[in-house]
């Protein structure tokens, strides 16, 4: 039989006693958890955004997963607090209109010379070119358009109705019926077009798209991995961003 731990004393004095200390050691124990959100979260905001706002947003998650966790669930409290710590980062951006009104406006003249380009070579631009007509650098333009996808992304994610959903999970556009044969077919093709145009891209961006988006990686650590700097990661991931964004809408444009 394994002895207890120092945690899961504090656990027991927490669940028994609702001992604020025993509360304190789990918080800390468990902040890398928020420091995991902000760097991923924070990986596509502009500088103006600040992070120690988002760890303190990401804090009162974390003390709030504590307060409603039930421990008698067959669910671990790390898996529950890591999507309160996300939903709670999330909403305070939301709450926030953290994008700058200029950014807005750079990220629409962005996506209206790439797609007068394309119109005109009759074929997929580079962010060279984007950036050589709007007389920009090519991180302005990465940089602005990987800003503009998590805009979009924050504008319709919705927080759950029932907040205290056993799984816990954050999620877009919530529905509660069964998808229609079509919209399953719709979504089977959705998912064959972007494996297609992830196909396009280079060894290194399908690399850096897999360890973030599949295995959660920060951009730190794909870094680590990669031994590459994190400003190499970010400029790859923003690359691919940018690439698979014009890429698709090109191909809806043919629908």
């Amino acid at each position: 039989m394994e002895r207890p731990t120092a945690m899961d004393d504090h656990w027991a004095r927490w669940i028994n006693e609702k001992d604020e200390q025993a509360a304190e050691e789990i918080m800390a124990a468990h902040s890398p958890l928020v420091d995991y959100h902000v760097q991923r979260i924070g990986a596509t905001l502009p500088t103006n955004v600040d992070r120690e706002d988002l760890r303190s947003q990401g804090m009162i998650g974390l003390y709030d997963a504590l307060l409603k966790f039930d421990h008698r669930r067959d669910l671990k409290f790390y898996t529950y607090a890591s999507f309160r710590v996300r939903g709670a980062i999330i909403d305070s951006l939301r709450k926030e209109d953290w994008l700058p009104r200029s950014s807005r406006e750079k990220a629409k003249r962005i996506e209206d010379t790439t797609e007068w380009l394309e119109q005109q070579k009759g074929r997929h631009v580079t962010e060279y070119e984007v950036a050589n007509t709007l007389q920009l650098s090519i991180d302005d333009v990465l940089k602005t358009t990987a800003e503009n996808y998590m805009a979009q992304l924050l504008s319709i994610d919705q927080a759950p109705e029932d907040e205290d959903r056993e799984d816990g999970h954050p999620f877009m556009l919530q529905d509660h019926q069964t998808p229609t044969p079509h919209e399953e077919a719709e979504k089977n093709e959705t998912k064959k077009q972007l494996q297609h145009l992830i196909s396009t891209l280079s060894e290194k961006e399908k690399l850096v798209l897999s360890l973030f988006y599949q295995e959660d990686l920060t951009l730190t650590e794909i870094g680590h991995t990669l031994r590459l700097s994190t400003s190499r990661i970010s400029q790859l991931h923003a690359k691919a961003l940018f690439r698979l964004k014009q890429a698709f809408q090109k191909e809806e444009a043919k629908i």
